[in-house]
């Protein structure tokens, strides 16, 4: 059967979740990974916000009027973040991977750069990426679990208020080379973001400490990450959850010591406009 790509619509959203939530369960149980959806609800609650989100582009494949895969294009800041990407397990192989990548591709053309993390045990993605041509750019670890020490003092941890918005944002862009200005006013809705701040003066955040799917954030230094680490450890009932660049040799053996695991390998990929950030930085699975 021809395999027809179209814009997704609210009444895919069951058919997107239970495909995100049977495709990342089915490899990572192949290589003894816990899954990233805990159950088909939270995926199928993701594939509904993103495609009810007014600065989300999504794709469904469609074969034969039913719905076998989706991907999706977060367009709300200058680089864009594509995923998640699925396929129906039992129809992945075909190239309908490809053809959902290269509907975003497309949409994106025009972007500064185009961002994306994929598990890095999954060899049939790396290479998919790879020859659509993203460019590996990071190591990168799912880091899990609750510090041991308690917040130290000269460095406050606190939620994040609309008025943080613009020093993040702007903080963002010294780090990064460009802001997130669209996903920090997201964070501020949808999650639970915290900053840290010295002298009066923010410097840094993590947009969601608990749900490294949806988590990004960054610090002026190593300090201010170890500082947000911990504060957001003692403001929190649940575990931490975030991804860590591997290069951050420092910070990943200070996670370790205060009883951190590394639940997972991811990669950074990129297309277009890159620059290794300045500071410390945690990214989200969207980029």
């Amino acid at each position: 059967m021809a395999i027809h790509i179209r814009i997704a619509r609210p009444a895919d959203s069951e058919a997107c979740g239970r495909i995100i939530y049977e495709a990342f369960q089915g490899i990572a149980e192949r290589h003894g990974f816990s899954p990233d959806f805990p159950a088909v609800e939270t995926a199928t609650q993701l594939a509904q916000s993103f495609i009810a989100h007014p600065s989300i582009f999504g794709v469904v494949a469609e074969e034969d009027g039913s719905v076998v895969g989706s991907n999706f294009l977060a367009e709300g800041d200058a680089i864009r973040g594509v995923g998640p990407i699925t396929v129906d397990p039992r129809r992945q192989g075909g190239g309908i991977g490809r053809c959902l990548m290269a509907a975003v591709l497309e949409r994106g053309s025009g972007a500064a750069g185009i961002r994306l993390l994929q598990d890095a045990f999954s060899m049939r993605s790396v290479s998919l990426y790879a020859s659509l041509g993203f460019d590996v750019r990071e190591p990168v670890l799912v880091m899990t679990g609750r510090p041991s020490s308690d917040p130290g003092s000269g460095i406050t941890v606190r939620r994040m208020t609309e008025r943080d918005l613009d020093a993040c944002s702007a903080l963002c862009a010294r780090i990064h080379g460009f802001s997130r200005a669209s996903e920090l006013a997201d964070a501020m809705r949808l999650l639970a973001p915290v900053v840290s701040e010295r002298d009066g003066i923010v410097t840094g955040y993590l947009t969601a400490p608990t749900f490294w799917i949806a988590n990004h954030g960054l610090a002026e230094t190593e300090a201010d990450m170890k500082a947000l680490i911990l504060g957001a450890g003692a403001a929190n009932a649940e575990p931490l959850s975030f991804l860590l660049p591997v290069r951050q040799a420092r910070l990943f053996r200070w996670c370790l010591s205060e009883g951190l695991k590394a639940a997972k390998p991811m990669t950074l990929m990129t297309i277009g406009e890159y620059r290794t950030p300045e500071g410390s930085y945690i990214p989200s699975v969207f980029y």
